[in-house]
């Protein structure tokens, strides 16, 4: 057991919900990708509403814009937790760095891929 583990029960998740809140006031003021994720949201989101398709690929439509912003966040940790352990250029450093942004780019690929297949398929 860690230290650090000191709530359970409903104290717990309330604990954890404020560190959930302040993890997303954190990207949102410092992770200018996560102000565009949410601003793509913001548009197609609504959007996965309005038009004219099935509950399963309505939810479709949402769960992968998401997902993108859950990638993101994880992506925004993986890097201030490299900088946290040294600025200094690292191959290791790189590459974590660069697979966090490749799962990015993966993500935003589902989006046009899930988006295309439903819109004109």
């Amino acid at each position: 057991m860690s230290p650090f583990k000191g709530q359970t029960g409903l104290k717990r998740i309330f604990n954890a919900s404020g560190y959930s809140l302040a993890g997303l006031r954190a990207a949102f003021s410092g992770e200018a990708a996560f102000r565009q994720l949410l601003l793509i949201n913001l548009l197609l989101i609504p959007l996965a509403f309005y038009l004219d398709v099935s509950r399963v690929e309505r939810a479709l439509l949402v769960a992968v814009c998401l997902l993108a912003l859950i990638v993101e966040l994880l992506n925004s940790a993986v890097e201030a937790a490299i900088d946290r352990i040294s600025l200094e250029l690292h191959p290791l450093s790189k590459n974590a760095k660069d697979m966090g942004s490749a799962a990015q780019f993966t993500a935003l690929g589902l989006i046009a891929a899930v988006w295309a297949i439903i819109l004109l398929g």
